[in-house]
Order: C-alpha cells, then sequence, then structure tokens
C-alpha cells in the first residue's frame, strides 16, 4: 500500500516601493489540502496581513478601514480551472495612527487531483505600491481507497461549530495560525488534521495508533520529549487534534509530523509540516558532554587546537540552530579537551555506531567546498555555497551566467551581475527546488544566496531586481524583468 505524504506551504512578503517613505504590505500566505468524501479535494488558503503595513482610510461609517485587492488562480498549463477576485476589507479602526492588530483571510478551493500553479495577486488598494504577484506549484494526490491523511493546519484556537462559516471543518471552527514561525513568547503549538479511508480499510470502529511528534529539520532526529501517541477509532473521516509545549524548544529549524500505524505498527500514512523556532533562553550547556570519555575516540587524536578549531567552524553549515550559537558564542573560549568532547557529541548525536565514518565523509565534502568556493577572505564552507552543497550535497543542474552585459530589458533588464541558480530535483523530502547566488560586487569567486523556494531558505519573490546591474529599476520595469532570462532560467533551468 502506498503512504502518502503530505506538506502544508507557508511563504511570507513584503510589496516593496521606490518610496522609502511609502507602506510596504507585509503579509503570510499559507495552504493546506484536505479531502471530502462528498465532493473531493480541495485546498484552503489562509492569509495574515499586518495591520501596520497598510494603508487605512476614513469609511462611510466615519472610521478608519484598509482595503487589499487579491486574485487567486488556480491553473494547469495555461488553463484557469479556478479563481477568485475579491476585495479583502480589515476591521474598522477609531484611529488609522494606532493600528495594533492583524486581520485574516481563508478560502476554499475544489480541485480534482493534478499539478497546479497557484498565482496569488495582492495589493494595497489605497497605495500606488504596483500588485505584487506569487507563483507556487503544487500536486493534488489523494486516494479514494487507500489510506490518506490531510495537511497539517496549523491553528490559533477552535470551539465547536454553531453556525457554519468559511472556518469551519468537521464540526469545529478553526482560527488558523498564518506562519510558519513560533517566536519566543509563544509557548504551544496547536494543529489539526484528517485522516482518510481507515474505516473503508479496516471496518467501523477499528482500533488504530497515531503517532505525532517534532523532529529536527536537519538531521530528523526526533525530539525525545516532543512525542505523543493517541488510540484511535476509524470513522469516515477521523479529525485530529495535537497540541505540544514548545516552551523549552530551542531556537532551531523542525519538522511536525503526524503518522498513523495499524495494529500491525505498519506505517499507513505521514503528513509533515515544516515550522522554525525561536527561544535564544535555551542554550547548548557544556555540562551536558562534561563526562564524555574522548581519548580513546578519533576526536582525541586531534592534538592541534588551531586545527580542531577548523573542523568544528566547517560543522556549521550542517549544525543545528542550537549548535551554531554555541559554535559562534563559545567556541573561542573552549580548551582542547572540551572541544574534542564536543566535537565527538556532534557525530554521536548523529550516528551512534559510526561516528568517525561519518566524520570522514564529511571531511571530503568540506575539502571539496574550500577548492571550489574559498575566497581571499573566507573558507569555502564559510561561503553561502559551500554552505548549501554541504548541507544539502550537490546540485543535480548549475545554470552558471557569469556574464550577461548585453541583455535587454525584456531579456534580464540592463544586463546583470554575475549570477548562478543551483537546481535539485530532490532536496529531503521536497522537489524540484533551487537556489539563486549572485556576484554582486563583482568579486572573485564571491557569491552570496539571493533567493530559494526550499524550506527555511531565504525567500525574495523580487530577487531577479537584485541581478540588475541598474540600481533603479522601478516597480513596473521589475514585473518585467521578472519575466526575462533570469525568471525564465529559474522556471526551467537549462
Amino acid at each position: 500500500m502506498k503512504k502518502y505524504l503530505f506538506f502544508t506551504f507557508f511563504i511570507a512578503f513584503i510589496l516593496y516601493a521606490n518610496d522609502t517613505q511609502a507602506k510596504k504590505l507585509q503579509a503570510d500566505l499559507s495552504y493546506a489540502s484536505f479531502y471530502s468524501p462528498e465532493h473531493g479535494p480541495y485546498i484552503e488558503t489562509y492569509l495574515s496581513v499586518y495591520g501596520k503595513s497598510v494603508y487605512f482610510v476614513k469609511n462611510k461609517n466615519g472610521k478608519y478601514q484598509a482595503t487589499i485587492e487579491i486574485t487567486m488562480l488556480f491553473k494547469q498549463n495555461d488553463s484557469i480551472k479556478d479563481f477568485k477576485k475579491y476585495n479583502l476589507y480589515s476591521p474598522e479602526a477609531q484611529d488609522s495612527l494606532n493600528v495594533n492588530f492583524n486581520f485574516i483571510d481563508q478560502q476554499r478551493f475544489t480541485l480534482a487531483n493534478g499539478n497546479y500553479t497557484y498565482e496569488l495577486i495582492i495589493a494595497d488598494k489605497n497605495s500606488s505600491i504596483q500588485p505584487y504577484r506569487i507563483n507556487q506549484d503544487i500536486l493534488i494526490e489523494y486516494s479514494q481507497n487507500q489510506v490518506n491523511m490531510s495537511g497539517i493546519e496549523l491553528i490559533e484556537s477552535f470551539k465547536k461549530t454553531e453556525i457554519p462559516n468559511i472556518v469551519s471543518k468537521s464540526g469545529y471552527d478553526l482560527i488558523p495560525y498564518v506562519s510558519d514561525f513560533y517566536p519566543e513568547n509563544t509557548k504551544k503549538i496547536t494543529f489539526y488534521s484528517e485522516i482518510y479511508n481507515i474505516e473503508k480499510n479496516y471496518g467501523k470502529a477499528e482500533a488504530f495508533l497515531v503517532t505525532y511528534y517534532i523532529e529536527s529539520y536537519e538531521t530528523m532526529k526526533l525530539m525525545s520529549n516532543l512525542v505523543q501517541k493517541k488510540r484511535e477509532q476509524s470513522k469516515p473521516v477521523n479529525v485530529f487534534f495535537g497540541e505540544f509545549d514548545i516552551s523549552k524548544l530551542p531556537s532551531g529549524n523542525y519538522n511536525l509530523a503526524i503518522e498513523v500505524r495499524d495494529k500491525f505498527n505498519k506505517v499507513l500514512a505521514l503528513s509533515k509540516l515544516f515550522f522554525q523556532r525561536s527561544n535564544p533562553s535555551i542554550r547548548f550547556e557544556l555540562k551536558d558532554i562534561a563526562n564524555l570519555e574522548v581519548e580513546e575516540t578519533f576526536a582525541g587524536k586531534f592534538l592541534d587546537k588551531d586545527s580542531l578549531v577548523d573542523y568544528i567552524k566547517s560543522l556549521y553549515p550542517i549544525s543545528t540552530d542550537l549548535e551554531k550559537t554555541f559554535i559562534n558564542d563559545q567556541l573561542k573560549e573552549m580548551d582542547l579537551k572540551t572541544m574534542q568532547q564536543y566535537f565527538f557529541n556532534f557525530w554521536l548525536q548523529r550516528n551512534t555506531v559510526s561516528p568517525e565514518n561519518n566524520w570522514l565523509a564529511y571531511q571530503k565534502e568540506v575539502e571539496k567546498v574550500n577548492f571550489n568556493y574559498s575566497t581571499k577572505v573566507r573558507r569555502g564552507y564559510e561561503t553561502d555555497r559551500g554552505r548549501v552543497y554541504l548541507q544539502y550535497g550537490a546540485p543535480n543542474e548549475i545554470v552558471d551566467k557569469p556574464f550577461d552585459a548585453g541583455a535587454s530589458l525584456k531579456d534580464g533588464g540592463y544586463g546583470s551581475i554575475p549570477y548562478q541558480i543551483w537546481h535539485y530535483y530532490k532536496l529531503n523530502n521536497q522537489s524540484n527546488k533551487k537556489f539563486v547566488f549572485a556576484n554582486p560586487d563583482l568579486a572573485l569567486n564571491d557569491y552570496s544566496l539571493i533567493h530559494s523556494d526550499a524550506l527555511g531558505e531565504i525567500n525574495n519573490p523580487n530577487w531577479t531586481r537584485k541581478l540588475s546591474r541598474n540600481n533603479d529599476v522601478n516597480q513596473e520595469e521589475d514585473s518585467q524583468y521578472d519575466k526575462g532570462k533570469a525568471g525564465e532560467l529559474f522556471k526551467n533551468p537549462r
């Protein structure tokens, strides 16, 4: 039986303006897919607009209100399969200068299984800034017979439905949490998902197990104190709510996962959601490794402190946020033995059987990036290209454009600075992901990451303007620039 793995998508964006005094629309966007036994698959979109980022004008009631014009389209090739165009109105405010709230929008689209391009066009109707566009590829794949799971919806709160409305699902009203970022003052993560076809495959009221947990995004290691299990009984659609206390979860990148198993412990379905946590009060404690005996290990053989410092620094691209903070803040103060303990523990956490083999394999990759990407002032592993290579491996394709000075506006605008597009067919559990590196100072071999569509990476939908040799590209020209050579190469690397 095929297992279906579903992800929920998030993006944060800002509308850019040439006038530095102008307000710049800021919003978070996410979506998740679900399945209705009566109507088939559907997509829900969630949009949260930062109130302080938009213009409020006086309405007919004498109060102040913002208006956001939104167009959403779902396309297959050149065919529009569904769309909505509407105005989103903010709550009314007494004073336009003291807006301290965000406002949300939720929409639902019924779509058949298949590949789609989702396009969002959004604009502040009280601003002169040009509309902003986002395009995202979406795969909808639900089986009518096999066990499936929906995406995971992060929620602020939920209650029993009294009057059905747009946020109602399966008898509950769900207020979405429209971000994948959890700041330090947020202590809990609450979520909702649905499980399909258990009853169809195993009968009514049949027992099955749901395991939900948080794992490190980089290492896929489970956070041992954040694993829960629930026994459920099969229904036509099983509704699942979960919650974790994340007050002690360190800063970092994580996956929230929900796993369904039958009574024989066979995995039937798995759904994952990426999120980021900021919790600077939680730090790496040296006392946790103080009792490690390393004299007889490979780490104990490193007796030159400077070399060991370089080895530990080279681990930065594959480190968790907690480990990165430790390297930045405490490495200089460590004695040789503590460095040996830290280095050994780092690899022991990733391979309890043969930690040295993992290090030796990684060391060979570090030597490659140092050879290929080092600059006059930085080791290869310290550069953006070196970091991406070490974290994700070698890309499947590289588009290299060292010079493009003769390009017209239509083909890329004014000529571009040197840039590269790295294309990964598979990236962890993601597909078809790209990274754009640029050399803005024209310095030899010094490329910086300016955009990626991979989870947890810098995402700048206006990245093409950073490639222009003309720094005065305006908003209207930028929309043309995005359709030029660099934009086309990003969509179709070749």
